[in-house]
């Protein structure tokens, strides 16, 4: 699979890539015929505003980094979030979840519970999102719903689209799964109220709408045991520390270039998305249990249980432009909410 991916954002497309287009043009067709079976079945709008914060490509734009900043945003302006996911890779067996800040990511999903820890909002989890959406409009006071991912969905109704793309990564060949990394069409983009660019665009990068713009800042080195703080400077480990950056998340490389703004020496190790982190995985082996190790928070929140003194969190934050934020407070005063507090 990792070749795949790799060949998918190769400047140079592989040939034998293009031997999958066959497929790629079933899979757009089953897509577009799932998608007009979905909306015609879509629940109307419920009591609250929904906002999906979506992508069109395989994982690792940062859309749930952009719905954490959104979410404390919202809180900060009067409003009272609620958020719902999918939880992938979560296996309660019993949905709706709630998941909590201290919840079992192996139930919940590693996201929900970074969501819940980081924002302090309700997160409802459920595979099926209208069922989701019920659960906690039902069971909290909330006047605003963001949905993590979600956006191909379609039997669930929302009110807001938000498109997160990577600026570095773009589309790839542009071609969709699985000749491609694409879930939909580029021109896809065109039907969202917002595409927000995480990071530095390549050059090549064009689309036919307008951009926002964010971008991922280091902020904290957080100890898993001892919840010790370091600010991300030169002095958070001592000179000549060698730093394992072990990172589980659909884009390594976006963790691994922060890291390198340090000026310690680092080993990278690449673990597979939402790779389900166990006290064997740093026991030995390649990464070394008497060094320090660092990880993405999504990544840590499944290694609480057995963390060691070496292990370390890197808390990042996402910057939101101030035409963003107010774009979208426009577009919630224009339905009319009752429920929508406003602290303009």
């Amino acid at each position: 699979m990792k070749a795949l991916q790799r060949a998918w954002y190769e400047r140079q497309p592989r040939p034998w890539l293009y031997l999958l287009w066959p497929l790629s043009l079933l899979f757009r067709a089953a897509a577009v015929w799932r998608r007009r079976r979905q909306q015609a079945r879509a629940r109307p709008r419920g009591e609250a505003p929904v906002i999906v914060v979506g992508n069109i490509s395989l994982g690792g734009t940062g859309k749930t980094a952009l719905l954490i900043a959104l979410a404390r945003e919202f809180r900060r302006r009067g409003f009272a979030p609620g958020v719902i996911s999918r939880g992938y890779g979560a296996n309660s067996g019993a949905f709706p979840k709630l998941a909590q800040a201290d919840s079992d990511p192996a139930e919940c999903g590693d996201e929900p519970v970074l969501i819940a820890a980081s924002t302090g909002c309700p997160v409802v989890v459920d595979p099926d999102r209208n069922r989701a959406l019920e659960r906690l409009l039902a069971d909290f006071k909330v006047d605003l719903v963001l949905s993590d991912d979600g956006l191909q969905h379609y039997h669930m109704h929302r009110d807001v689209e938000i498109i997160m793309v990577d600026g570095e990564r773009g589309f790839g060949n542009g071609l969709t799964l699985p000749a491609g990394p694409l879930r939909e069409p580029v021109r896809r983009l065109g039907e969202a109220d917002f595409v927000v660019v995480n990071g530095k665009p390549d050059a090549a990068f064009k689309v036919p709408v307008p951009l926002h713009h964010v971008a991922m800042e280091p902020d904290t080195l957080v100890n898993l045991r001892s919840g010790e703080e370091r600010h991300f400077d030169a002095t958070a480990f001592p000179a000549g520390d060698v730093l394992q950056l072990v990172c589980g998340i659909g884009n390594p490389e976006r963790f691994f270039r922060l890291m390198r703004r340090l000026p310690n020496p680092v080993a990278e190790f690449e673990f597979p998305d939402h790779h389900r982190f166990r006290a064997e995985d740093f026991a030995g082996g390649e990464i070394d249990p008497g060094r320090p190790v660092v990880m993405t928070e999504k990544d840590a929140v499944k290694c609480r249980e057995f963390a060691r003194d070496n292990l370390w969190a890197l808390r990042a934050e996402m910057k939101l432009p101030r035409e963003l934020i107010e774009a979208l407070l426009q577009k919630l005063e224009s339905f009319n909410s009752a429920n929508c507090k406003r602290n303009l």
